[in-house]
């Protein structure tokens, strides 16, 4: 059986992945056109190039369909419950940085911190019978951040769209999104809380921990880990 490798299918998150392995000798391709999701690796024997969205790769990670895979810190975290039980962080690969933050309103001059947060959400449940709504695609990740940090009173709403309009379409109070310079936040009179960082991200290199690599796996692997210099 030969290793598989998932890699994101399109974006920069593909270029950047591509170019990485490629500076260290292994070189990444897609076969074909763009909308072919089969690739070829070269300069190590017995390795295979799976194509897939950068969502999928925690799942298919987790069920050893491969063996290995480049996606977001955020997804292996928020996709996969107690996930250092299934991947291995094997290397930062630097690139994809974005931050994981909890935004409010910008007019709401008297919030900026998670304590700020806690005592307007209690005030607002009393005020309008509802617990105040915050928007994220991200729940396991934002509710275990929230109840370390003492919030009880909020309800999280998914957002899989352009979360940073919610506030202005009133569909939510709050957001907790994905940002890398904050423009798209202030665009939308947002602000990021003080002490609202839930999670650092960037693309990484994961190893799948559920599913033993048969012998030729392994030599595959350990070739691997020369060329990229990896532990």
């Amino acid at each position: 059986m030969s290793l598989k490798i998932g890699v994101p299918s399109k974006g920069r998150l593909m270029e950047k992945t591509f170019e990485w392995f490629g500076e260290r000798g292994v070189e990444l391709g897609r076969s074909g056109s763009d909308r072919e999701y089969s690739g070829f690796v070269q300069g190590v024997e017995n390795v295979e190039l799976i194509l897939l969205s950068a969502g999928e790769i925690p799942r298919e990670l987790a069920a050893g369909r491969v063996h290995l895979g480049v996606t977001g810190t955020d997804l292996v975290r928020e996709k996969l419950g107690r996930w250092e039980t299934q991947v291995e962080e094997i290397a930062e690969l630097q690139f994809g940085f974005a931050d994981l933050v909890l935004a409010v309103p910008a007019a709401w001059v008297d919030v900026g911190t998670l304590d700020d947060l806690d005592a307007v959400s209690a005030a607002f449940r009393l005020n309008h019978g509802f617990r105040l709504r915050i928007a994220t695609k991200y729940h396991r990740l934002v509710r275990d951040f929230l109840r370390e940090n003492g919030v009880a009173d909020y309800q999280l709403v998914d957002s899989q769209g352009a979360t940073e309009g919610t506030v202005k379409n009133e569909t939510a109070e709050a957001i907790a999104d994905i940002t890398s310079t904050g423009d798209t936040l202030r665009a939308n009179h947002l602000k990021t809380l003080e002490d609202g960082l839930v999670l650092r991200s960037q693309a990484t290199l994961f190893r799948c921990l559920s599913t033993p690599m048969d012998l030729d796996e392994k030599t595959a692997w350990v070739k691997l880990q020369e060329m990229l210099a990896l532990g």
